[in-house]
């Protein structure tokens, strides 16, 4: 992989992971500077989510302190320059999701355009909440 591109994608799971960080979750203007404001998320349930249904929900305590999300098998790849796709698997409150996140690169930095989580069918059903490992 290019230099070029392996910069991207850190950025891109850099930008992923201080989503998935209870204190970054908790402070929807440090939420909102990460999501594009373009950001769509289909939901484990098929609910549709925009950026200001996610942080209305995420800023109220969807992912705690106490219940840590797990994140492996995390891996990106540029699609075309300034649009990374990340795939990877999360675990919260012994649940499993299968995560695919596109990040894009904007004028303010990358921001996360789409997101999409799916319950793992190996392990039972997620829930719904959007940002969660069940969203």
């Amino acid at each position: 992989m290019a230099e070029e591109d392996e910069q991207a994608v850190r950025a891109a799971v850099d930008g992923e992971l201080r989503l998935l960080d209870p204190e970054v979750r908790a402070d929807p203007a440090r939420v909102r500077e990460l999501l594009d404001p373009q950001f769509t998320e289909i939901g484990a349930s098929g609910r549709r989510w925009d950026a200001e249904s996610v942080l209305t929900v995420t800023s109220g305590g969807a992912v705690s302190a106490d219940s840590p999300v797990e994140v492996g098998e995390m891996s990106g790849t540029v699609l075309a320059p300034g649009v990374v796709h990340l795939t990877y698997v999360t675990e919260h409150r012994g649940l499993r999701a299968l995560r695919s996140s596109v990040w894009r690169l904007t004028g303010a930095g990358w921001r996360l355009y789409f997101h999409q989580g799916t319950p793992d069918c190996r392990q039972g059903t997620a829930g719904s909440r959007p940002g969660t490992p069940a969203g």
